[in-house]
Protein backbone atom coordinates (compact mmCIF):
# COMPACT_ATOMS: atom_id res chain seq x y z
CA UNK A 1 0.00 0.00 0.00
CA UNK A 2 1.23 3.49 -0.82
CA UNK A 3 2.06 5.93 1.98
CA UNK A 4 -0.71 8.36 0.98
CA UNK A 5 -3.28 5.54 1.20
CA UNK A 6 -1.92 4.45 4.58
CA UNK A 7 -1.97 8.06 5.81
CA UNK A 8 -5.58 8.45 4.66
CA UNK A 9 -6.57 5.30 6.58
CA UNK A 10 -4.90 6.49 9.78
CA UNK A 11 -6.48 9.95 9.36
CA UNK A 12 -9.89 8.32 9.07
CA UNK A 13 -9.33 6.20 12.16
CA UNK A 14 -8.03 8.95 14.46
CA UNK A 15 -10.68 11.38 13.25
CA UNK A 16 -13.15 9.09 15.05
CA UNK A 17 -11.59 10.48 18.25
CA UNK A 18 -11.52 14.10 17.06
CA UNK A 19 -7.76 14.00 16.40
CA UNK A 20 -6.03 15.31 13.29
CA UNK A 21 -2.61 14.77 11.79
CA UNK A 22 -0.67 18.06 11.91
CA UNK A 23 -3.76 19.83 13.24
CA UNK A 24 -3.85 22.97 15.36
CA UNK A 25 -5.23 21.45 18.59
CA UNK A 26 -2.81 20.46 21.37
CA UNK A 27 -4.10 16.85 21.19
CA UNK A 28 -3.43 16.57 17.45
CA UNK A 29 -0.33 14.64 16.41
CA UNK A 30 2.68 15.78 14.38
CA UNK A 31 4.23 13.08 12.21
CA UNK A 32 8.05 12.91 12.05
CA UNK A 33 8.40 9.60 10.17
CA UNK A 34 6.03 8.44 7.45
CA UNK A 35 6.65 4.81 8.49
CA UNK A 36 4.27 5.66 11.35
CA UNK A 37 1.18 4.98 9.21
CA UNK A 38 2.06 1.39 8.26
CA UNK A 39 3.33 0.65 11.76
CA UNK A 40 0.10 1.78 13.42
CA UNK A 41 -2.08 -0.10 10.94
CA UNK A 42 -0.03 -3.28 11.37
CA UNK A 43 0.61 -3.20 15.09
CA UNK A 44 -2.31 -1.10 16.36
CA UNK A 45 -1.80 0.26 19.89
CA UNK A 46 1.64 -1.36 20.25
CA UNK A 47 2.79 0.33 17.04
CA UNK A 48 1.31 3.61 18.22
CA UNK A 49 3.18 3.50 21.52
CA UNK A 50 6.49 2.24 20.18
CA UNK A 51 6.47 4.70 17.27
CA UNK A 52 6.02 7.50 19.82
CA UNK A 53 8.98 6.22 21.85
CA UNK A 54 11.01 6.09 18.64
CA UNK A 55 10.21 9.75 17.94
CA UNK A 56 8.07 9.04 14.88
CA UNK A 57 5.34 11.39 16.13
CA UNK A 58 4.78 14.05 18.74
CA UNK A 59 1.83 15.55 20.55
CA UNK A 60 1.73 18.68 22.67
CA UNK A 61 -0.89 17.28 25.10
CA UNK A 62 -0.30 13.54 25.17
CA UNK A 63 -2.71 13.05 28.07
CA UNK A 64 -5.50 14.72 26.09
CA UNK A 65 -4.64 12.64 23.01
CA UNK A 66 -4.98 9.36 24.93
CA UNK A 67 -8.09 10.55 26.73
CA UNK A 68 -9.75 11.16 23.36
CA UNK A 69 -8.55 7.85 21.91
CA UNK A 70 -9.78 5.83 24.89
CA UNK A 71 -13.02 7.77 25.33
CA UNK A 72 -14.00 7.33 21.67
CA UNK A 73 -13.48 3.54 21.68
CA UNK A 74 -11.84 3.65 18.25
CA UNK A 75 -11.30 -0.12 18.04
CA UNK A 76 -15.06 -0.78 18.22
CA UNK A 77 -15.80 1.87 15.61
CA UNK A 78 -13.22 0.43 13.21
CA UNK A 79 -14.69 -3.06 13.53
CA UNK A 80 -18.08 -1.67 12.55
CA UNK A 81 -16.72 0.24 9.54
CA UNK A 82 -16.10 -2.36 6.82
CA UNK A 83 -14.11 0.05 4.65
CA UNK A 84 -11.60 0.95 7.36
CA UNK A 85 -11.45 -2.66 8.47
CA UNK A 86 -10.62 -3.71 4.89
CA UNK A 87 -7.88 -1.07 4.56
CA UNK A 88 -6.27 -2.27 7.79
CA UNK A 89 -6.49 -5.83 6.50
CA UNK A 90 -4.70 -4.80 3.29
CA UNK A 91 -1.96 -3.05 5.24
CA UNK A 92 -1.35 -6.25 7.21
CA UNK A 93 -1.40 -8.48 4.14
CA UNK A 94 1.28 -6.36 2.47
CA UNK A 95 3.37 -6.14 5.63
CA UNK A 96 7.08 -6.68 4.90
CA UNK A 97 7.59 -8.06 8.41
CA UNK A 98 6.90 -11.69 7.57
CA UNK A 99 8.32 -14.69 9.44
CA UNK A 100 10.70 -15.44 6.56
CA UNK A 101 11.93 -11.86 6.45
CA UNK A 102 12.42 -11.86 10.25
CA UNK A 103 14.63 -14.94 9.85
CA UNK A 104 16.73 -13.20 7.16
CA UNK A 105 17.15 -10.07 9.27
CA UNK A 106 18.00 -12.11 12.38
CA UNK A 107 20.59 -14.11 10.44
CA UNK A 108 22.17 -10.94 9.05
CA UNK A 109 22.35 -9.25 12.47
CA UNK A 110 23.18 -12.12 14.80
CA UNK A 111 25.18 -14.65 12.79
CA UNK A 112 28.28 -12.47 13.00
CA UNK A 113 30.62 -14.75 14.88
CA UNK A 114 31.65 -14.53 18.51
CA UNK A 115 34.25 -11.74 18.25
CA UNK A 116 31.66 -8.94 18.31
CA UNK A 117 29.81 -10.51 21.23
CA UNK A 118 33.04 -11.13 23.19
CA UNK A 119 33.74 -7.40 22.96
CA UNK A 120 30.22 -6.41 23.84
CA UNK A 121 29.08 -8.90 26.53
CA UNK A 122 30.43 -10.12 29.85
CA UNK A 123 32.96 -12.96 30.10
CA UNK A 124 30.16 -15.57 30.03
CA UNK A 125 28.65 -13.80 26.97
CA UNK A 126 25.38 -13.13 28.80
CA UNK A 127 23.07 -10.35 27.67
CA UNK A 128 22.19 -7.90 30.38
CA UNK A 129 20.77 -4.50 31.03
CA UNK A 130 23.43 -2.13 32.31
CA UNK A 131 24.24 1.45 33.21
CA UNK A 132 27.44 2.21 31.30
CA UNK A 133 28.56 5.60 32.63
CA UNK A 134 32.24 5.25 33.61
CA UNK A 135 32.12 1.46 33.00
CA UNK A 136 34.89 -0.24 31.03
CA UNK A 137 33.34 -3.74 30.82
CA UNK A 138 29.95 -5.31 31.33
CA UNK A 139 31.39 -7.45 34.14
Amino acid sequence: MRTDKLKYSVEQIISLAGIKINGANPWDIKINNHGFYRRVLNQRSLGLGESYMDGWWDCEKLDEFFYRVLQSRIENKVRNNWRLFFEIFLARVFNMQSTGRAYQIGKRHYDLGNELFKNMLDERMVYSCAYWKDAKTLD
